[in-house]
């Protein structure tokens, strides 16, 4: 019997796992399902027992471990028994502001209706005069999804939550539940080691299926199977701890940690992905004896599955034969079937059908490339894939190449699971040199990768056969923002004009891709918001109008109509902002000192501003900034031009960074550069009017 078999404390992870079974239509698709052929009865579980606060915690007011914490972890524990099948939760927590009772709000991992229960919810309030209040009345069931796994049978996943009562600034929180499984189920855990809020002490406890105790390991008649049959032969943990913590065991076969002091999560502007940074213990049952053993084999798997996917049919062929020229060079063939794929219905942007409007069409769930393209219809992996198929119909050397969300998370390979990989690309030779494409990301331009799949790892075919690899890092020129405006003002201060923003490469994606999933209003109403804290106070701005929209080989233009009032008036001088879209920008890295992540910037860009001021009647510069440039080694330059006609002024900027990923080590002069930059934006045009014009200083 099937059944989905990991739980986790991380509500993301399972629920992310679910839809993974939930839309499965091929091998291809990671399936999490093992076969347990062995039950066990279940005796009374052992639950973490709610303790007496002692005199201490109840007056904290404040954590020295955490100065200024809204909240601090005074106890958790987590024990998962395959033996027994269950997870057990146990938590304390000290409330120290306002903003740490929401913690009061306790949500219970996604569960599996039918397989898996919850129980045992206990939960109560202290006050910090000892008071205690009990949790009364049955928590909410939620439902989180509801579909069919692709074994055609129902799958419905709920959620429980519950609010503790009475929750004041210095109550201590006390909960606990646990998650019974079935007996054919078996749980892999993910411990969470690291938190929001600072943990004072953890422990955690997992005894795994009983094959894997020690002096078992000769009973034949117990054991597990992976979804390919292979008889599931080890048990592996991936842990990211702190120094001096390490997973234990002990000669009964448990696995444990225990950690004191555990700071806070990082939460710091342009990180990587979190779930990449944290502190976490990841169990799970593979067939397989090292980590080379299970790339080398899933590899294999894995290219089999997309070539049989992708295989160029007779169907495929016909459909690139009329779509292409025998003259044709390979660039122009990849180019024309590139642009075939892109105008299929990308459901992963429009909306995937349901059961009875696909048997209503008279479709089917895509088992190959040819039923994509008769369908016209399917999402990212299936149109990278059938791109695949039409490169290798029309004679092109094609790889195909699946890869890290890298707004997700960031491969380790030393975390063997495939479900790290997300995405399909594909990969050309045109004139002896790969070319990466993204045929999956609608309105991706020829050529281009959406960033969170540069710089990222993933399994890709080559003539060596499957193996994992990175991809190419983007370049800075081909992302460009350019604010061109034209500003009128009048003797009252009063500014009237137009401004176009003209975008290219990745900023250009992301306003084109949000067109696909909303109108047009929402998306000038999204744009205008974007550039809300840019504008100059007083300012008002609308979009008139957007040019090429909705085609991604031209350059996208938001045409702005301005206006509003900038001017401060001090005696005979009016006084503005010389950076009109930078007087109010909040610049990152100014504020905070040190660093203790990475910085992640997604991609680097041009920013070109090129603002022309229509002086006043009357008036004259008095003074403006001077023409300067500043540079930070090989990593960035800030240009400013200035240039005064007879009736305006002209302002270019010109900030070119060539890095978006940097250690934090080299953050100190990161923080040094910006903090120049946010001042140098702070500089202001003072006009004077004529009689008392002194010129330009």
């Amino acid at each position: 019997m099937s059944n989905l078999s990991i739980h986790s404390t991380n509500y993301a992870v399972i629920l992310s796992e679910v839809w993974r079974v939930l839309s499965a239509k091929r091998s291809r698709r990671t399936c999490i399902c093992f076969y347990l052929l062995l039950a066990f009865a279940s005796p009374a579980l052992l639950l973490a027992q709610f303790q007496q606060p002692t005199a201490d915690e109840l007056k904290m007011t404040a954590d020295p471990k955490a100065p200024g914490a809204a909240a601090v972890y005074l106890n958790i524990e987590e024990v998962t028994s395959d033996q027994l099948h269950y997870q057990s939760f146990y938590a304390r927590i000290k409330v120290l502001t306002e903003k740490g009772k929401e913690l009061a709000t306790v949500d219970v991992p996604p569960y599996l209706r039918g397989t898996s229960k919850i129980t045992d919810i206990k939960a109560r309030t202290i006050h910090s005069d000892g008071t205690v209040i009990p949790l009364v009345g049955k928590p909410q069931d939620l439902l989180v999804v509801k579909g069919k796994t692709r074994e055609g049978d129902q799958m419905q996943v709920n959620r429980k939550v519950f609010t503790l009562p009475s929750v004041e600034v210095g109550s201590i929180l006390e909960y606990t539940y646990t998650i019974q499984d079935d007996d054919n189920i078996s749980s892999s855990p993910h411990w969470e080691i690291q938190r929001p809020y600072f943990v004072h002490k953890a422990h955690y406890l997992f005894t795994p299926f009983k094959a894997f105790l020690p002096g078992i390991e000769n009973q034949t008649n117990m054991y597990m199977e992976d979804e390919h049959g292979r008889v599931i032969n080890s048990l592996i943990w991936w842990s990211k701890l702190p120094e001096g913590v390490s997973v234990k065991t002990d000669a009964a076969g448990h696995y444990s940690v225990d950690v004191v002091d555990v700071p806070p999560a990082p939460d710091e502007d342009w990180m990587p992905p979190i779930q990449s940074l944290l502190y976490r213990v990841f169990f799970y049952y593979k067939a397989a004896y090292s980590g080379t053993d299970y790339w080398v084999s899933e590899a294999k798997l894995w290219s089999k599955d997309v070539d049989q996917f992708a295989r160029p049919s007779k169907a495929i062929k016909d459909a690139v034969s009329g779509l292409i020229a025998p003259a044709d060079s390979d660039l122009d063939k990849a180019k024309k079937l590139y642009k075939a794929v892109q105008a299929l219905d990308n459901t992963d942007y429009s909306r995937k059908k349901t059961d009875s409007e696909m048997k209503q069409l008279h479709l089917k769930t895509a088992r190959h490339a040819e039923d994509v393209w008769a369908q016209k219809s399917g999402d990212s992996e299936d149109i990278a894939l059938l791109y695949l198929a039409m490169l290798r119909a029309a004679g092109l050397k094609a790889w195909p190449m699946q890869v890290v969300d890298r707004s997700r998370a960031i491969f380790d390979h030393s975390y063997l699971s495939t479900r790290q990989f997300d995405d399909f690309l594909a990969i050309v030779v045109i004139d002896g040199k790969e070319v990466y494409l993204d045929p999956g990301e609608k309105m991706c331009p020829f050529g281009t990768l959406h960033w969170k799949h540069t710089l990222t790892s993933g399994f890709r075919l080559s003539d060596k056969g499957a193996v994992i690899e990175d991809t190419p890092d983007s370049n800075n020129k081909d992302t460009l923002v350019q604010k061109i405006a034209d500003i009128s003002i009048d003797a009252d201060g009063g500014v009237k004009g137009e401004a176009r923003v003209v975008m290219t490469g990745q900023e250009a994606l992301y306003w084109r891709q949000l067109a696909l999933q909303n109108d047009e209003e929402e998306v000038k109403k999204q744009f205008i918001e974007s550039l809300r804290d840019s504008l100059p106070d007083g300012v008002q701005a609308g979009v008139d109008h957007f040019v090429a929209l909705d085609d991604s080989n031209a350059n996208l233009i938001a045409v702005l109509k301005i206006s509003g009032n900038i001017g401060a008036a001090a005696g005979k001088h009016l006084i503005f902002p010389a950076f009109f879209f930078e007087s109010r920008a909040k610049h990152p890295f100014v504020a905070q000192k040190k660093r203790i992540t990475s910085v992640d910037l997604h991609y680097a860009k041009i920013e070109h501003d090129d603002v022309t001021y229509h002086v006043p009647s009357g008036y004259d510069i008095e003074s403006a900034p001077e023409s300067s440039q500043d540079s930070w080694l090989d990593h960035a330059t800030l240009q400013i031009a200035i240039t005064s006609k007879e009736d305006s002024f002209e302002v270019e900027r010109i900030l070119t960074p060539n890095f978006h990923m940097l250690n934090p080590s080299e953050y100190d002069d990161l923080h040094d550069f910006y903090l120049r930059l946010a001042t140098a934006d702070q500089q202001q045009l003072v006009f004077t009017r004529a009689s008392a014009a002194k010129g330009i200083q």
